[in-house]
């Protein structure tokens, strides 16, 4: 408990300084005490709701949208504030270096406080920006769906399989879901891809089963010639939340597989399957979660592979990419193709096709979201269809992704 009060006192005396340093650009723009005790008003508000909601929401129910959505409201108002700090810190730096040089007379008190009005009017621009952002990002961005599409090719893809189609989709998160309408629209759009194979690979909920119970109408409707598959996530298993007993938890995850046969996938739980056609095949391999630090490690690679060969085709779903990182592009048993999700990019970042790809997420993960290839093994890192913590996406966009399978 002493603890838990210290980190508290921490945080809110980093917040205490972070407001009273961007109050300063308030001050410097404007005397109206109109704007600036609104200014000090919707703060306070912002954080009373957060620690309000943090400290009497149900334990029991996991992140609840009411929690995402004090988050949410959190980060559009604090992140926009560190902008103006960072401009402000950095004029005052450049004062001080100044102070140090020269000697400050009389007369270039005007121009400084001139300057400082400027500087201030700058900062504010500045994090008007992401302030937009995330505005945009709560309220539209988590539902910007796009369809990224790859041809990849292979020397070892049999004949038959050339030019197979996989839709790839991965962390839903139905329990952060409010808009049916706008998350029928991403299923259609999936539908639309006509693809010969779905698979999904992890995170159908936030912890708890019946979070789907208002949605299985609508991800029932997923469609593919030939099969849908999926895997489980690190979600899935409810370690993120207060259980009144150990069973309900283990009673919580077998609810969650029979959701995936419900709406038509087969879940793979370190199992795999052939997949035919003309007479040939390539496999499927389906890993439970194996994810590096805290993560549970139930992923086992040489299980999911039994009676496979090593010269056989592979499109291996482990959930998350550092799977790949630390365990399966350098086994020599030779898989593939990998699909991943678990990262959603942090959904937040900067991507312009060609020229940015940036996100808080690179510094955790090595592969973040999109495609890599080393030594001739792809991973596909999906950035997720839907969201979660934070209620919204900002530049890094919900991914539908479609991969053609290409004799190479």
């Amino acid at each position: 408990m002493t603890r838990w009060i210290f980190r508290l006192v921490i945080i809110l005396v980093l917040i205490l300084v972070l407001e009273f340093y961007a109050f300063q650009a308030i001050k410097s723009i404007t005397k109206s005490k109109i704007i600036r005790f609104s200014w000090l008003f919707i703060s306070l508000i912002v954080y009373a709701n957060f620690f309000y909601v943090a400290l009497t929401y149900d334990k029991t129910q996991g992140q609840t949208p009411q929690f995402q959505m004090a988050v949410g409201l959190l980060l559009t108002f604090l992140i926009p504030k560190l902008v103006l700090v960072v401009v402000l810190f950095g004029e005052d730096m450049y004062r001080w270096i100044l102070k140090l040089f020269s000697i400050v007379s009389t007369e270039e008190t005007k121009p400084l406080a001139s300057r400082r009005k400027f500087i201030s009017q700058i900062a504010l621009g500045l994090a008007a920006i992401p302030f937009a952002s995330f505005i945009y990002g709560i309220i539209q961005g988590k539902y910007n769906y796009k369809v990224i599409k790859y041809q990849l090719s292979f020397k070892d893809l049999p004949d038959a399989f050339d030019g197979y189609t996989i839709t790839q989709i991965s962390d839903i998160h139905s329990g952060s879901f409010t808009n049916k309408e706008k998350i029928q629209y991403g299923v259609n759009l999936i539908n639309e891809q006509k693809s010969d194979l779905m698979l999904f690979t992890g995170d159908i909920v936030n912890n708890k089963a019946d979070e789907m119970d208002n949605w299985m109408d609508v991800f029932d409707k997923f469609e593919a010639k030939e099969g849908k598959y999926s895997i489980l996530g690190n979600h899935d298993y409810g370690d993120y939340m207060d259980w009144k007993n150990p069973q309900d938890k283990i009673d919580n995850l077998q609810a969650i597989k029979d959701i995936h046969k419900k709406i038509g996938f087969e879940l793979l739980c370190n199992e795999n399957r052939y997949l035919e056609k003309d007479g040939q095949k390539i496999a499927l391999v389906g890993v439970e979660n194996w994810g590096k630090g805290g993560f549970q490690k139930k992923g086992d690679l040489q299980k999911a592979s039994e009676n496979i060969k090593k010269e056989d085709f592979k499109i291996l779903m482990s959930h998350d990419p550092s799977h790949w990182e630390h365990k399966v592009k350098d086994d020599d048993f030779n898989y593939q193709l990998t699909l991943s999700g678990h990262t959603h990019g942090l959904q937040m970042g900067i991507e312009i096709p060609g020229w940015i790809k940036w996100s808080p997420s690179k510094y955790v993960y090595k592969q973040w979201a999109g495609l890599y290839n080393e030594a001739g093994r792809y991973i596909n890192v999906n950035r997720g269809f839907g969201y979660h913590a934070f209620p919204g996406r900002v530049g890094v966009w919900p991914e539908i992704t479609v991969i053609e399978l290409k004799k190479g």
